[in-house]
């Protein structure tokens, strides 16, 4: 049996508890709480404006829309989190890990789409008189919902008062006791829950429904029509995730995951799959094609950065090798070779190619270590880009038409299934990008085939090794270049193997498309970020994390020249909060945080 403790709830918190940051009694605060998340919810059945010029409609009664659906999501969390810190029965579940943080990031979560949208609506329109009842109302709900959650007192996991490198018998039992006399103050207290292992099938449906939940935050974010919906969703979804994170649903959700790894991966690619299904057209699914390839090439990466700890600075150009050999040999007209290979075969050679360009790279650099192999990564990105731009017949031999490309890549037909064509399966048209999004789709399940395989082996073992301790490793008897130069020549494969498809989507291949950096991804310098993001040595953190850098830069291009300026400070904010990335390994998040091995969730031998 499991035993959680939770942060004290309205019925435990004595009355000399410490305040929040604005001095109001905890008491008082979360009641405020509970009735601003409640307001809140009441107003977005109500009007926010009087006109439809502001986009969304937001001048309809009983019905919410546009913003107002974020806005609902918020003050129901809130509400539902502060009235789960009462003791409610039934609620429990919602707050394993505590109620009062889940309450301040929902709060927050609320106040900040609400107040935009007012803040919004009032400076499209002309001024805070264009405001119906429901916008004030929802301003004052909001604002009424912070300020209670701003007073719930923070807190913090008790540090462990021995010294932590000491690993002497003596450590081992004051440590012991310390976190049994924890366990038997949270039970004295009322604070912990006993939490047993549901049934299969209960877990099973519980993924299920995460899933679920998964595919319509994406589809939304994806489908978002304006840019204020978009900034709002982003507002929502951001701090909405912290107050999950908060409340410990995450963490339950993420154990029951990690024991049925094979039905959660299968199930997340049964939902990838229905996504074209949610779309009415090829404009989103257009969307949809470029984050698959861009997660792919990240989860190759994730090889050799994730597990092996090569930094490698020049990655997209193995992209770009995988893509110029699938499109010398698929039929351009303007390819040198005059030839055109079936799909399987361009794919192979797509992934060769890379293979070989891997291998000449990495034997004569994988020596170096550091900051060295970063800068020689850097310049053979670099010097890719350089030579594809010069080999137009005029600076050199005429192999990739310099800056113009290889252009008119045909469209695919593997078994007479025409790629390019609108085909209707099950009665919904799927078109040309969503046809591709099937074909990638596939491409991503062999690579994360690849990727759980490699990373259980025993190569696998071997990268972690030297990521870890390369010093070590070699000590232990480890080859060490030999294992980097597999992980180096397998990353470079898979994102040979995402170009393939790449060419023939974007039907040009150009040298400017690998860029080191640039506003819009895929890059080099994306793609690192995107594995670092979302979680180094993880299967799905880099997917997260290269959907989102791709995703938030298309739907940012109305700030124009402040829009990498923008995502800049988001990125900072989110290392600086979550440096261990969005999905992390328990490994990386002991080594980010000191307070990790704080008791807040505790084991009770025999139980």
């Amino acid at each position: 049996m499991t035993t959680q403790t939770t942060a004290p709830d309205a019925a435990s918190t004595p009355a000399t508890a410490p305040s929040g940051l604005i001095g109001i009694p905890p008491q008082i605060g979360r009641a405020l709480a509970t009735g601003g998340g409640i307001l809140t919810v009441i107003s977005t059945f109500l009007a926010w404006t009087w006109t439809s010029a502001f986009p969304g409609d937001l001048t309809v009664y009983g019905y919410p829309g546009g913003l107002q659906v974020l806005v609902l999501i918020g003050g129901a969390l809130t509400t539902l989190f502060a009235l789960a810190s009462y003791g409610v029965k039934g609620l429990g579940w919602l707050v394993p890990a505590g109620a009062d943080g889940a309450i301040k990031f929902a709060a927050l979560a609320t106040f900040a789409t609400a107040w935009y949208t007012v803040i919004a609506i009032s400076t499209n329109l002309g001024g805070v008189v264009n405001l119906e009842p429901g916008g004030y109302l929802v301003a004052i709900g909001s604002l009424a919902a912070l300020l209670g959650a701003l007073a719930l007192p923070f807190e913090h996991p008790e540090a462990d008062p021995i010294d932590p490198d000491d690993t002497s018998w003596e450590h081992f039992k004051h440590r012991a006791a310390h976190r049994w006399t924890t366990v038997k103050a949270a039970f004295a207290s009322g604070t912990a829950r006993p939490v047993g292992k549901l049934p299969s099938y209960v877990e099973i449906l519980i993924i299920v429904a995460v899933l679920a939940l998964g595919l319509f935050v994406f589809t939304y974010g994806i489908g978002t029509e304006y840019d204020e919906l978009f900034i709002g969703f982003l507002l929502t979804a951001g701090f909405g995730f912290a107050a999950l994170n908060k409340s410990g649903l995450i963490a339950q959700a993420s154990q029951i995951t990690a024991r049925h790894q094979n039905i959660t991966v299968c199930g997340a690619f049964v939902a990838a799959a229905a996504f074209p299904f949610t779309q009415t057209d090829d404009q989103y699914a257009t969307l949809g094609v470029y984050i698959l390839v861009f997660a792919t090439v990240a989860l190759g990466l994730n090889i050799v950065v994730g597990l092996a700890g090569l930094l490698d600075l020049g990655y997209v150009a193995f992209l770009g090798v995988g893509a110029y050999a699938a499109a010398m040999v698929s039929g351009s007209p303007s390819s040198p070779f005059h030839v055109h290979f079936p799909f399987w075969a361009a794919a192979l050679v797509g992934a060769a190619a890379s293979l070989v360009f891997g291998v000449l790279i990495g034997a004569p650099t994988l020596r170096l270590r550091g900051d060295y192999l970063a800068i020689v990564t850097l310049g053979f990105g670099e010097i890719f880009r350089i030579t594809a731009n010069n080999l137009d017949g005029t600076s050199g031999p005429d192999i990739t038409n310099g800056s113009n490309g290889i252009s008119s890549i045909p469209n695919l037909d593997i078994l007479g299934f025409d790629f390019g064509a609108i085909h209707n399966i099950l009665g919904f048209e799927i078109g040309r990008f969503a046809n591709y999004f099937f074909l990638m789709l596939v491409i991503t399940a062999v690579v994360v085939l690849v990727f759980r395989r490699s990373g259980d082996s025993r190569i696998g073992r071997a990268w972690v090794a030297i990521r870890e301790d390369e010093t070590a490793a070699l000590a232990m008897g480890i080859n060490g270049f030999r294992v980097k130069l597999i992980a180096f020549a397998v990353g470079a494969s898979l994102a040979g193997l995402a170009g393939t498809v790449q060419a023939h989507v974007t039907y040009t291949v150009t040298p400017e498309q690998y860029l080191f950096a640039g506003p819009i991804p895929p890059n080099s310098a994306f793609l690192l970020a995107a594995v670092v993001l979302g979680g180094m040595g993880t299967i799905g953190g880099p997917l997260i994390g290269a959907s989102l850098l791709f995703l938030i830069p298309n739907k940012l291009q109305f700030l124009g020249d402040y829009q990498l300026f923008a995502f800049g400070i988001a990125l900072i904010l989110l290392m600086r909060f979550r440096p261990e990335g969005l999905i992390p390994n328990r490994r990386r998040q002991l080594e980010f945080h000191e307070d990790a091995e704080a008791p807040t969730v505790l084991t009770k031998a025999g139980a």
